[in-house]
């Protein structure tokens, strides 16, 4: 089996909402700097934030781009998020199918 090398990323933000996350993607594919977004409701988060334990729903953001994106991504996601904290950790693709790999390439901007 031959591995196919990528620059691809998934980067995961969480959101108060599904809605909330659903127009964030919206913006990013828009904007170029997603190919795709997908929404995973009904998250419960445990968590730790100034100084308590919060128990809390949310809803996850699955974000495909490219690694060249990353920085310009993190920082629309962080100016449009309403937390003051927002989660975007970015996943780097090691492999994976050719088609798809370069549709997230034909499907976001080529630059900053």
């Amino acid at each position: 089996m031959s591995e196919t090398h990528t620059d691809a990323i998934l980067v995961l933000v969480t959101a108060p909402t599904a809605d909330k996350a659903a127009e964030l993607a919206r913006a990013l594919v828009e904007e170029g700097l997603a190919a795709c977004g997908n929404v995973v409701p009904g998250l419960r988060s445990i968590y730790r934030w100034e100084g308590k334990v919060h128990d809390e729903p949310e809803a996850l953001l699955v974000l495909k781009s490219r690694a060249p994106l990353f920085e310009a991504l993190r920082e629309r996601v962080v100016a449009l998020h309403p937390y003051q904290c927002p989660e975007v950790l970015r996943l780097d693709v090691a492999a994976g199918h050719a088609p798809y790999l370069q549709w997230i390439v034909d499907n976001v901007r080529t630059s900053r």
